[in-house]
């Protein structure tokens, strides 16, 4: 994109539409193979995750927000309930040319108003080592890395990482 994208141009929802899934699924695929030479078991992983969210959606406790740009989804994150009253911050992601705008930290702070608007007690996610960038916000937010995993679920063998932080 050859001009300054405005932070104001972009529209964010909070609903599913046909095509979200495939579309968003899409996303982490190519641009993680991308950025992270991640292999289609990571786009598989993330289909997965997000027919599990389609399959136990429920609009009280559970939430997506979709950053739109001139009709383009640009940005995605969803938070997902799980047991014990505990959410799960999933599939956040950012086109690149949308980094570095405040796009995320508004996303963050969407997600986070919900997360103490619906009570929850915890949240928690899970990451990569490689994603520094990501981790560093996840710190922001309160956020304490409490396990290391090693893993060759993506094509690559790396760490995953879970992140947690209370609530309330």
């Amino acid at each position: 994109m050859n001009h300054k994208i405005d932070l104001n141009d972009i529209t964010i929802r909070t609903f599913l539409r046909p095509g979200d899934i495939g579309y968003v699924t899409w996303m982490h695929g190519a641009l993680y193979c991308k950025e992270y030479n991640f292999s289609t078991s990571f786009e598989a992983y993330v289909a997965a995750g997000l027919y599990e969210f389609h399959k136990h959606y429920d609009p009280d406790m559970d939430r997506v927000w979709i950053a739109e740009h001139h009709g383009r989804i640009v940005g995605f994150l969803l938070l997902m309930h799980r047991e014990n009253n505990a959410a799960q911050l999933r599939f956040f992601i950012l086109e690149p040319e949308y980094r570095g705008i405040g796009l995320g930290k508004k996303l963050i702070i969407l997600f986070t108003d919900f997360l103490k608007e619906k009570g929850y007690k915890t949240c928690f996610l899970w990451t990569t080592e490689e994603q520094t960038t990501a981790a560093a916000m996840y710190k922001k937010m309160g956020f304490v890395l409490t396990n290391d995993v090693e893993s060759i679920a993506f094509g690559k063998k790396l760490m995953e990482q879970r992140y947690e932080r209370l609530l309330g």
